[in-house]
């Protein structure tokens, strides 16, 4: 009796864990916790359960992975997409002596706190993990005056509070409190003292914007410094980042003796010098080739720090194919004469087709993609967009698809965003959109001007579709950067990510500088994650594939729509060309109104009858592997009869 009521009690925990965990069986679950029915050491005692939970060991470690962990120095690690980086810090952290004080730094709080989970089921306790962000709240903003502002501030407000005037310019004290917020996050990532040591112009492209900046540059330093000193005397609340640079300010040192720091490609040069300036033993992890926060001023710590290297090469979550693939997306960098080799080994194994996801570069992308997706009746019913549905449509200032859409229509007195009630047309934000390089905003625009008035029945279908539970839907939405750090069974591209032929003119352009080359990278790295998301299947758009890598089981090329149409069309001929050589040889022998390819095996000699009705589809442009198809025959044997009949030369 005892066995049967703990194999129910297993059930029951098993039935709880797949219900938020439905991919994961219960002996897998996390990959750290084993049950086991010791039916000494338990009871059933009324609805309560009892049980001993053991912690799993480690999965058996790779000579990469053992090498890391046998290392007592300051490392660090270059991992590709799916290595079981956590795993080997895991290890790393296992392995340091008892009472070791460890620090895991995480990118995100979601990621922190998964983070700490896993610690503690190894019974790690000696583990603390923690954010740049929550690391400095503790050391600046606990038990001090300030207080913090949770989503920072929009530009209509920045102005106001700094009491902006226009200087004869439309908008321009919208467009000044822009590059105000932009100056003083720039600052506040930085390693730099004073806002006056930094290159602003350096971080501008757009003629307008730099136009704008150059000639109002004083003001811009002279208001960034007053927004800044407000928040330092807690006049107003302050931002994530300003507590952030007062913690880098202060030159802290950390009580711990090592300290592991995750995602470091895409740490800020803030965070990074806090890391360099510690006594611990320092251990940084990433990928150099998932480096896509460059606009929120993050670089590539790896590049930066002189430790002793390894590598995690293997990637367990894809197989051969997409990794190599992945190899040659990255071989474009060699345009940009940046390094491009990768040694990526794919060895995971693929399965069965469950979770599928469509990936995007831009929210423009995503929401076009979307859109097609619910046009067509014969696409599934149930959608998730990673991050809330919301975000695809609001911009981070506030302003929303129907403020925009209200202002293209005239309708001003329905426009609830402040900023976009200052305007007075299309025109105007465009302007605004010109000089503050707005990408957010130009992209709303795009969609208004492409669906316009149909745009508040779209947004409705797509509401009606979306579920809050990606586990229920049947294909998932994405842009790259909200699916960092996920996997997929199956990933879908959309096609607004760059291209090589892109990639070659934009370098063969006059203008072309080494921010753009920056950029361009980084636009290489987005296209990199979005591949390495894949598990077992990848669908990519034809533009997007490398020359050298060509469709197979776990990679399949999409067509642009033209040449969909195209091939629908020359198939239309195709059997329109089979229908009147049908007709021309059916008067001469009525053996050829039966179906070649039920009537002739595929030794069988050719008759009269084969070899016109042959002349005539072969005269019409008809591919061998058709007329193989339709003969019943190799297409070497067609090639064979055609040469035959003097229809090839040689």
């Amino acid at each position: 009796m005892a066995a049967g009521a703990w194999q129910r009690a297993a059930a029951v925990v098993e039935a709880v864990i797949n219900k938020s965990n439905p991919n994961k069986s219960l002996s897998q679950c996390d990959g750290l916790f084993n049950f086991t029915a010791d039916l000494a050491g338990r009871q059933l005692l009324g609805t309560n359960l009892i049980f001993q939970i053991q912690p799993l060991q480690l999965p058996p470690l790779t000579p990469e992975q053992q090498a890391i962990v046998a290392s007592s120095k300051a490392i660090k690690i270059n991992a590709v997409a799916g290595s079981g980086k956590t795993t080997t810090l895991m290890a790393y952290a296992q392995s340091r002596k008892p009472g070791s004080r460890i620090l895991y730094l995480a990118f995100n709080k979601s990621v922190r706190l998964e983070a700490a989970r896993k610690f503690s089921a190894l019974q790690l306790q000696q583990v603390s993990a923690e954010t740049a962000h929550s690391l400095a709240y503790k050391y600046v903003v606990h038990n001090s005056r300030y207080v913090v502002r949770a989503a920072g501030y929009k530009t209509h407000e920045l102005a106001a509070l700094l009491g902006l005037q226009g200087s004869g310019d439309k908008h321009a004290r919208f467009v000044l409190a822009n590059h105000i917020n932009k100056l003083a996050a720039l600052f506040c990532n930085s390693t730099a003292a004073k806002v006056s040591e930094l290159q602003y112009l350096d971080y501008l492209s757009d003629d307008a914007s730099r136009e704008f900046v150059t000639q109002h540059y004083e003001l811009l330093l002279a208001q960034t410094r007053l927004f800044l000193a407000k928040m330092h005397r807690a006049e107003i609340e302050i931002t994530h980042d300003f507590y952030l640079k007062q913690f880098q300010l202060m030159q802290p040192q950390l009580p711990f003796d090592y300290i592991l720091f995750d995602e470091g490609q895409d740490a800020s040069p803030a965070m990074l010098d806090v890391f360099l300036k510690q006594k611990a033993v320092k251990v940084i992890v990433g990928d150099t080739h998932q480096q896509i926060y460059g606009w929120r001023h993050a670089v590539n710590s790896l590049d930066k720090v002189d430790f002793e290297s390894f590598s995690l090469s293997s990637s367990f979550r894809f197989g051969s194919d997409i990794a190599r693939l992945a190899q040659n997306v990255l071989r474009w960098k060699a345009h940009l004469d940046l390094p491009s080799n990768l040694q990526l080994q794919g060895k995971g194994k693929g399965g069965k087709i469950q979770s599928k996801a469509i990936i995007a570069r831009t929210n423009l992308g995503l929401l076009l993609k979307a859109i097609s997706y619910i046009n067509d009746k014969n696409k599934p019913e149930k959608i998730h967009f990673e991050g809330k549905i919301s975000s695809y449509t609001y911009a981070d200032e506030g302003a929303s698809l129907y403020d925009v859409l209200n202002l293209s229509r005239g309708n001003t007195a329905y426009i609830r965003d402040p900023l976009l009630q200052q305007m007075k047309d299309l025109a105007e934000l465009e302007d605004y959109i010109e000089q503050t390089e707005d990408a957010q905003l130009a992209m709303m625009v795009e969609i208004v001007q492409a669906y316009g008035s149909e745009i508040p029945d779209l947004l409705q279908k797509l509401k009606s579709r979306h579920v809050d539970n990606p586990a229920e839907a049947d294909v998932i939405f994405s842009t790259v950067h909200r699916c960092k750090g996920m996997e997929y069974d199956q990933v879908q591209l959309v096609d607004d990510f760059m291209s090589e032929e892109k990639l070659e003119k934009l370098i063969e352009d006059e203008s072309f500088n080494e921010l753009q080359r920056a950029r361009l990278a980084e636009e290489i790295n987005l296209l990199y994650v979005a591949v390495t998301r894949a598990k077992s299947l990848l669908f990519i758009p034809q533009a997007l594939l490398p020359t050298n890598i060509s469709p197979s089981n776990a990679i399949k090329v999409l067509l642009p729509a033209a040449q969909l149409e195209a091939n629908a069309r020359a198939g239309k001929d195709i059997s329109r060309a089979f229908a009147q050589a049908k007709k021309q040889v059916q008067t001469q022998t009525a053996f050829a109104a039966k179906s070649p390819k039920t009537a002739q095996a595929a030794g069988a000699a050719w008759s009269k009858a084969h070899d016109q009705e042959l002349r005539t589809l072969y005269k019409k442009g008809i591919p061998l592997k058709i007329l193989a198809n339709h003969f019943g025959r190799t297409p070497s044997a067609i090639y064979s009869r055609v040469k035959k009949l003097g229809l090839v030369e040689g």
